[in-house]
């Protein structure tokens, strides 16, 4: 079963009130996509990457020209985007990410796919406990609760494009409470929570 990792860079940043795009945030000195790159090109499960841009990204657009696995759509939201990639793409299984990840890790990536395959289910979603993301001082946009715990989505999905037009899908909700997954930067408080982590942890990434 081949994997195509599809990275989700749609995302300006309005919130953080910063004059560039969100995917070319810069974390140990580089750009926040180019760490997921990184560990999406380190995964031994991962056997392509796409990078879904939107068409009013246009620095992302031109920093991805670099690489030869960009490929830009309508940029309709986050949703809308997967859903149209997975289909002009004509993809199968595919793991996607979030380009405002800069602590993933391969192995996080690997261990994700690894628990796709063992579960019969065609969907699945990483998701952290909000409790994680409170401790390292990260908040969390949509918040749900399941039994007794707060979960949040942590911008990791693998999905069977081959029933995308189904409808919803049966998914399994795959709890990781890592910091390398646990950091979505929505803010300017956690892009400098991930440029920290990055320091502590990270900077022999090169």
């Amino acid at each position: 079963m081949g994997i195509t990792a599809l990275v989700m860079a749609d995302r300006k940043g309005a919130r953080m009130a910063l004059h560039e795009e969100k995917p070319l945030f810069k974390v140990g000195g580089k750009p926040m996509i180019k760490h997921v790159l990184r560990a999406l090109k380190g995964a031994k499960n991962v056997d392509e990457i796409v990078v879904a841009v939107g068409e009013h990204m246009p620095k992302t657009a031109k920093f991805m020209k670099r690489f030869p696995v960009s490929f830009e759509n309508p940029g309709k939201g986050f949703v809308s985007e997967m859903e149209y990639t997975i289909r002009r793409l004509r993809l199968d299984t595919v793991l996607t990410i979030s380009a405002d990840l800069p602590p993933i890790i391969c192995e996080a990536i690997d261990r994700v796919i690894e628990r796709y395959r063992r579960w019969d289910k065609p969907a699945l979603t990483v998701v952290v406990q909000m409790e994680t993301k409170e401790r390292f001082g990260l908040g969390g946009e949509y918040v749900f609760e399941a039994g007794n715990k707060r979960l949040v989505p942590a911008g990791i999905n693998v999905i069977d494009g081959r029933k995308i037009d189904e409808g919803a899908l049966e998914e399994e909700a795959y709890v990781i409470d890592k910091e390398e997954v646990a950091e979505n930067v929505n803010t300017l408080q956690e892009l400098r929570i991930a440029e920290r982590l990055f320091t502590e942890r990270f900077c022999g990434r090169g």
